[in-house]
């Protein structure tokens, strides 16, 4: 389910109402399939014929593909107001797998539908760019995290990577429940299991991140700043791209 709303700064306040005009101007001028998504469950998947772009209302979805040998690989994240299928657009097949890490809803939105729409309303252009450019950014800051990161580094910048998205739609920061498991977590990171276990228990002895009492998957973030100075105190000056 949803983070909690709490205290947020101008960034989460702009973000939120950023996310929010764009939902209403979906609303108002595309027809609009509400779907309810449960854990585990796929939005669509690798191979399936492009149809429908896909907006994130709740809940919480990762990117899936399977590597060479046959595993599953985490490739993305994706939070509210997020698109999801933008990969299908060039070859009019969906290149990955969508699936939920919580309940959530997404909004269908068939993409000729969308594109007709827009000869009336050209923001709508507007708002599907700006998801493009913001997917690029993500690919971009992901990648250079693996090539340059070191280990303890590369979990630090996940942890402010999903504060930070829930800032900038207006959620509490303070606490977070991560929607994945250590296992997941080190997939996504290029990072074994047991090497993001002991960047989190450094994290939280230096008092950056503390676990709740709820359970391990939940962290409250005193400061997202800390994890900044974290990435930069543990930054080596020749940091490899390299599987730890």
């Amino acid at each position: 389910m949803e983070q909690q709303t709490g205290t947020t700064t101008n960034q989460g306040t702009y973000g939120a109402k950023r996310f929010g005009d764009a939902m209403q101007l979906l609303r108002d001028c595309v027809p609009i399939q509400k779907r309810i998504v449960r854990t585990g469950e796929s939005v669509y998947q690798v191979g399936q014929a492009f149809a429908c772009l896909y907006v994130i209302n709740t809940g919480f979805f990762k990117m899936v593909n399977l590597s060479s040998d046959g595993r599953e690989q985490v490739v993305g994240l994706h939070f509210k107001g997020d698109w999801l299928g933008l990969d299908g657009i060039a070859t009019q097949q969906y290149r990955c797998d969508v699936v939920a890490m919580d309940v959530g809803e997404v909004w269908a939105i068939r993409y000729d539908a969308l594109i007709e729409a827009s000869a009336q309303a050209p923001q709508l252009l507007t708002v599907l760019h700006q998801a493009m450019s913001r997917e690029l950014g993500r690919d971009h800051d992901s990648m250079q995290s693996l090539c340059t990161l070191p280990a303890d580094a590369r979990v630090a910048g996940f942890l402010r990577y999903w504060a930070n998205s829930l800032e900038q739609r207006g959620l509490r920061t303070d606490q977070i429940t991560l929607r994945m498991t250590r296992a997941e977590i080190g997939n996504y990171l290029g990072m074994t299991l047991e090497s993001v276990s002991r960047a989190l228990s450094r994290m939280a002895k230096g008092d950056v991140i503390r676990f709740s009492e709820k359970g391990r998957r939940d962290i409250q973030i005193p400061k997202i700043d800390a994890l900044t100075q974290f990435m930069r105190a543990g930054t080596a000056p020749k940091a490899a791209c390299a599987i730890h």
